[in-house]
């Protein structure tokens, strides 16, 4: 545990058995800094660590105040609304924009607020090595036949022992290993949908979704879709009824960009109309593991009965995103799957294959998420505390059940490019909204990533980007 949290955890003790109580003026970050001999850093970010729990409010030039929320009652919900894209298929054409932006991402060590990889930081990275070279050395594990789709016997059956324990029966045989996630759900598309074929998805929703297809030759149709809840399935099924819909791709855990948690009753609700029509639904899975309550989610995948649903997940989000280790659960496709996932890199690597099998059976996988849990949940209480605190007045964000993402809704005059070349001017980035949309929509939004261990740099960071943000919204 950090000061900051330590510092946090006291004052909280102190609210709950009244010694602070609603309208109480805690002290001023200078008189806290000086009395515990601490930096003024540390007390800020304690102070927004429990304003992002609710228990005290921010009052400009007067301080921190004991909240009225302190009492136990519940967090006020996202501000963000149902969105309303248009109800027409449109080609998609977004790559271009993706790949610069990536590309500026990635460069010149700018602050990675922008970046939709999870901070390396805490992933096991030399263990996994360690797995991989003693594999290297053992000739016996490395034939080719082991490489061939669907995947080394190793990891397949960790795989579905890892479902197994959270309640969901897979069959080893069932799965198909690939070349991370984008792969899966490339070939997934490939199986169910051709050229020239709508494909249903949320709005707004995860750019690589978009990529299988504009790769693919198809239209993409936005439905909308509640930042707490979902895609709408009464206007998903309105969709439906008034053109043809080949297939639906959605994300209902923990959605990139939205964050949200589908709950179980619409998961059974979408499975269920999908099913009624006979649509295929590409469930991309890969945020799963990153839940911030205690159960782990459902999956789409668990309410279907006739193998409609194509579920796709994999290791880089959770584990390592150096080796690139993803899966698919194709149900009724999965001999068609299998044979695409030959056709398009005929194997998978096998030594990432048994570097992560290895650590699944010896290291605690368990023990090892439990912490990347806990430290993004808190990171991101902290970016939305810091963010509703910093930006300008109208500012509207998400709230992750799960995840390292933060959407946010910045004031109308606000473009998100224009905000997003000026903060990279100052060495930040930041995800420009339209990437996120077949449609020119989502122009006053950005993607903001919270898995950076919180820093000086990273605070300094958002307190820019928040700054930049209001000029751009008084500039006519």
């Amino acid at each position: 545990m950090t000061l900051y949290e330590k510092l946090a955890d006291e004052i909280e003790g102190l609210i709950r058995k009244n010694v602070y109580r609603e309208g109480d003026k805690l002290q001023s970050v200078r008189q806290a800094s000086q009395q515990r001999g601490i930096s003024i850093t540390t007390v800020t970010r304690a102070y927004l660590l429990l304003e992002s729990r609710g228990l005290v409010a921010s009052k400009p030039q007067s301080g921190y105040f004991v909240s009225a929320r302190a009492g136990g009652a519940a967090p006020r919900a996202s501000e963000l609304g149902l969105s309303h894209p248009a109800a027409t298929s449109s080609p998609v054409d977004v790559s271009r924009l993706v790949l610069s932006t990536l590309r500026s991402i990635c460069a010149n060590d700018a602050v990675p607020l922008g970046s939709p990889y999870p901070d390396p930081g805490l992933f096991p990275f030399q263990k996994l090595n360690r797995y991989a070279y003693a594999a290297g050395r053992d000739e016996t594990l490395l034939g080719l036949k082991d490489a061939l789709p669907p995947g080394h016997p190793k990891l397949l059956r960790q795989i579905a022992r890892r479902y197994l324990e959270k309640g969901m029966r897979v069959d080893p045989d069932e799965i198909i290993i690939t070349v991370g996630a984008t792969e899966a759900m490339n070939i997934c598309l490939q199986a169910v949908a051709r050229p020239g074929d709508v494909i249903a998805v949320e709005s707004p929703t995860f750019y690589a979704m978009l990529h299988a297809i504009e790769r693919m030759g198809m239209k993409a149709i936005e439905v909308p879709t509640h930042p707490e809840h979902g895609i709408d399935i009464a206007a998903l099924a309105a969709i439906i009824a008034s053109q043809p819909v080949a297939a639906c791709m959605v994300m209902p855990n923990f959605q990139n960009p939205l964050g949200f948690l589908m709950p179980d009753e619409r998961k059974r609700a979408l499975v269920e109309l999908a099913a009624k029509h006979g649509i295929p639904i590409i469930e991309n899975g890969v945020y799963n593991e990153l839940h911030f309550g205690n159960s782990h989610p459902s999956t789409l995948k668990s309410f279907d009965r006739k193998g409609l649903v194509l579920h796709c997940s994999s290791f880089s989000k959770s584990l390592t995103s150096a080796y690139r280790i993803g899966w698919a659960l194709p149900g009724r496709y999965r001999d068609e799957v299998e044979k695409l996932k030959f056709l398009n890199t005929l194997t998978t690597p096998s030594l990432p294959q048994l570097a992560i099998a290895e650590f699944l059976e010896r290291d605690g996988y368990d023990y090892h998420l439990r912490k990347i849990r806990k430290t993004y949940a808190q990171q991101a209480r902290l970016m939305k505390a810091m963010v509703e605190r910093f930006f300008p007045p109208g500012t509207k964000t998400s709230t992750p059940a799960g995840g390292y993402l933060l959407w946010v809704e910045l004031p109308p005059r606000v473009d998100a490019m224009r905000l997003y070349r000026l903060a990279l001017e100052r060495g930040i980035t930041v995800g420009p909204g339209q990437m996120f949309s077949v449609s020119d929509g989502y122009r006053n939004f950005i993607r903001l990533n919270y898995s950076t261990p919180w820093s000086g740099e990273i605070e300094r960071a958002v307190i820019a980007v928040g700054k930049i943000a209001a000029a751009c919204a008084r500039r006519p």
